[in-house]
């Protein structure tokens, strides 16, 4: 199947990308018995081999206060074919060896939007998808598991994913938003290479590093293997060194959104942060969303504009927003939204000046997974008596934080619109995430700044958002002293994302995969 995985290289106009894409990974027991030979294996990182269920307590995938021992059935509500995965441990007849993922784009033809032929064929898949599996569909079920839906045998052969659509005007189109219902996927980081030199310009801005001289993209080591990190060193790497050149690890994990509990909880919040604060309960809600998150639900950070007033001035200003901060349900509305998160406005924003988080909590989930300048040790608490602002270290740089960047894609799964449901309606998120060092990059984020606070000054308290809230069920919430309005700290959070299952996979270059195909991998 070499030949049907679609490469990293560029093609040449946005018009030109294919149909459907294709690409594969490998788990760790996937190489073992495609005879990757021993030497290499051994020199692959330990958290590859040892595999993500066995990180599950360090991850926050099962109760870190309890042993396997203690919760044999902690995986319970993971996917039937991730429960049996490595379930000894050293690999087993329901092992997941091979990762296959097709990106296929949307099958509209020449149908116009706003035609009931355009809605019918949005949803649907390129015809490409079908024409590009069927290779797989034609081996037999001892090498192709059917993915399980809704915690049963499965019906269908691949997980779906795709996007959440709404109603703007009687047509529905597809939206940047998770099922909690806030805009995804706008600030990943932007690395040498990846793009070319005219749009790295734009691109880089609030999604590189800024390091002294104004933003600048990250060293492509972070990401591919082969080349320079930002120490300025090659990444470890396995031998021969052509088996790793240019591959990557990526975590592949299913997130399932408990949709029912986070919306009664920022309810019962947002009733009580309404009567604490003075204002109304819908100005109360966006606001427990927006610093839950760090972002208002329409994509616009806290850290440039802090406080509901502000927000409804800016996206009026934008054109998506009525006079009272409800999101104007038309096409021309939608797409004006959609604009400005692909702009550099949307990214282009620092914690150094914030770093109290009057603006945006110090908790919340953004400055959690992307600290940005906020970890600069010249950076300083306080207000300056002179202007009662905030102290501003206008040199902060992201030294700190440019080693833990992560390329991650979050895709929609479940229903196709904000239809009401409950707890256990099969929806969430499939993630991607893809870095050199599984260690370093990804589990460091997940475990210190996702199920940890201390870097943040916040104890014990887990990300709002993605944390287990067990044992601790807080998120506090700064107020700027000059508001007269005080803190608040929410107190009945609950665990809101559940992971369902996963693994760690690597990623392999065309020549890796031709090299596994011959099997021709000499470490010596």
């Amino acid at each position: 199947m070499r030949k049907q995985v679609t490469t990293a290289a560029r093609w040449p106009e946005e018009a030109d990308k294919p149909n459907c894409t294709v690409n594969i990974a490998f788990t760790f027991m996937g190489l073992y018995w495609l005879e990757v030979p021993n030497r290499t294996l051994q020199g692959m990182p330990d958290v590859f081999i040892s595999g993500m269920r066995s990180r599950a307590s360090m991850l926050g995938d099962r109760d870190p206060t309890k042993t396997a021992g203690d919760d044999p059935d902690w995986d319970k509500d993971w996917d039937p074919i991730w429960q049996g995965n490595r379930k000894d441990g050293l690999g087993g007849k329901e092992d997941v060896h091979i990762l296959v993922t097709l990106n296929a784009q949307s099958d509209i033809g020449d149908a116009r939007p706003g035609t009931p032929d355009y809605l019918a064929r949005i949803q649907k898949p390129h015809p490409d998808l079908e024409a590009r599996t069927e290779w797989l569909r034609g081996l037999t079920n001892d090498y192709v598991v059917l993915i399980e839906k809704n915690g049963t045998s499965g019906d269908k052969p691949y997980q779906e994913a795709s996007a959440v659509f709404d109603d703007f005007g009687g047509i529905k189109l597809p939206t940047a938003r998770e099922h909690f219902g806030f805009t995804d996927g706008i600030g990943d980081p932007v690395f040498k290479g990846q793009y070319p030199p005219e749009k790295e310009k734009t691109a880089v801005i609030g999604r590189g590093k800024r390091m002294g001289e104004g933003w600048q993209p990250l060293e492509t080591g972070e990401f591919i293997l082969g080349h320079p990190d930002e120490s300025q060193e090659l990444p470890p790497t396995a031998m021969p060194p052509e088996f790793m050149q240019n591959g990557t690890y990526m975590a592949y994990r299913k997130l399932h959104e408990n949709v029912s509990s986070f919306h009664s909880v920022v309810q019962e919040e947002a009733e009580r942060y309404a009567q604490v604060m003075h204002i109304d309960l819908y100005e109360a809600k966006e606001t427990i969303l927006a610093k839950m998150c760090g972002r208002w639900s329409d994509g616009v950070p806290l850290a440039k504009v802090s406080t509901f007033a502000e927000w409804v001035a800016f996206g009026q200003a934008g054109g998506w927003l009525d006079d009272k901060g409800h999101f104007i349900m038309k096409p021309e509305a939608w797409n004006k939204n959609l604009s400005y998160i692909r702009t550099p406005d949307a990214s282009d924003f620092r914690y150094a000046d914030d770093m109290a988080g009057y603006k945006c909590p110090a908790g919340a989930h953004m400055r959690r997974m992307n600290t940005r300048d906020y970890l600069d040790p010249l950076n300083k608490f306080g207000v300056d008596p002179d202007t009662g602002e905030q102290f501003k270290n206008e040199d902060a740089t992201h030294a700190l934080n440019k080693r833990r960047r992560i390329l991650r894609r979050g895709l929609p799964y479940g229903p196709p619109n904000f239809d009401p449901r409950d707890d256990d309606s099969e929806q969430g998120v499939i993630m991607m995430i893809m870095g050199v060092d599984l260690f370093r990059q990804f589990e460091f984020v997940q475990q210190q700044w996702i199920q940890y606070g201390l870097d943040f000054h916040q104890g014990n308290n887990t990300c709002p958002m993605l944390g287990r809230h067990d044992h601790h069920t807080r998120h506090t919430i700064p107020s700027d002293p000059r508001s007269g309005k005080p803190p608040y700290v929410m107190t009945k959070l609950k665990t809101f994302v559940e992971c369902r299952g996963g693994d760690y996979f690597f990623v392999p270059s065309m020549i890796a995969l031709r090299m596994i195909a011959m099997g021709i991998v000499d470490p010596t």
